[in-house]
């Protein structure tokens, strides 16, 4: 669970939290759990089958396949497998946890578990952003199953509805049974859909869902930051500070959220290329386990840089 902002938020949160899922309804099916540090970058736990309960909690289910140790009444967590939070380096370090690639916003021990579920937890440097919205690494999700037990529509809009690489994001998820309408940038605006943005950055930087990524993490919660004129994105580390920047070629697969909206997801590049590349690595064997991923020289670049 990510730590709140200070001690009285964290305390706010534990007196919310309720039961911790020790109830004997039937178990949920098809859950998944991932466990990292470092931004995915370091594998800890990866279950694709792991022990579950009935009326499991996202607490229960890590408790009953990880050693885990709890603060503020057993609401926080504070280590996992001996691996604890706190300062590592010089900076601030915490778990953080992830279902179907939506950072959660309640503690683990309230938030129930469901058919399908993908749980992520990761333990990382918070100092650029302790706010990452959404990540890509649990592909497909949360198209394929939805966010809080809801399956969304999903819409693909596109800058070039007919291009290949438009085609190719809906060709990816009819692979995982995932309908997906297409159509035209700003054409449309519906609260509880989930939306793929296809096409150079140029045409996707008017649609505000998405515009902060060009202001790095602390806006976006995406490791990189993009020009506004579109022909670069530098790729930034842990604690934003540029690492490369990635010219001509380049694409982008990253997924951001404003306050309390749906996540939007970006199938971007510099140029035509860009994007091309993208939407090749629109794809579970590239983006497991990354926050976001950039593409240059055709090799997938994760974000934040290690």
């Amino acid at each position: 669970m990510r730590r709140a902002p200070g001690i009285a938020a964290v305390l706010g949160l534990v007196l919310a939290l309720t039961g911790c899922g020790l109830g004997a309804g039937d178990k949920p099916t098809g859950t998944r759990l991932t466990i990292t540090r470092d931004f995915g970058t370091r594998a800890v736990r990866d279950l694709d089958a792991p022990k579950v309960g009935g009326d499991e909690t996202v607490m229960r289910l890590l408790q009953r396949n990880a050693k885990v140790s709890t603060r503020y009444g057993g609401g926080f967590v504070q280590s996992i497998d001996g691996l604890a939070g706190g300062r590592s380096g010089g900076r601030s370090v915490d778990w953080f946890y992830y279902v179907n690639g939506v950072e959660a916003s309640r503690g683990a021990a309230a938030t129930s578990l469901r058919p399908g579920d993908r749980i992520w937890w990761d333990r990382h440097d918070w100092s650029a952003t302790m706010r990452v919205p959404a990540v890509v690494g649990s592909f497909p999700e949360p198209f394929r199953h939805g966010i809080d037990g809801k399956r969304l529509p999903v819409r693909i809009e596109c800058a070039a509805p007919g291009s290949a690489p438009c085609r190719q994001v809906s060709t990816r998820l009819a692979a995982y049974d995932v309908p997906a309408a297409i159509g035209g940038l700003l054409t449309s605006h519906v609260e509880e859909t989930l939306r793929i943005l296809v096409g150079p950055w140029t045409a996707l930087r008017v649609d505000h869902a998405v515009d902060e990524l060009e202001r790095g993490p602390i806006a976006s919660g995406v490791y990189a930051r993009i020009a506004p004129d579109g022909r670069s994105i530098v790729a930034l580390d842990a604690t934003a500070h540029a690492v490369r920047t990635l010219g001509a070629g380049t694409g982008l697969v990253a997924a951001t959220a404003r306050a309390d909206a749906r996540p939007t997801w970006v199938v971007t590049g510099t140029d035509d290329a860009g994007v091309a590349a993208a939407a090749r690595a629109f794809a579970e064997g590239t983006l497991a386990h990354r926050f976001a991923v950039a593409v240059s020289g055709g090799r997938p670049v994760p974000l934040p840089v290690a």
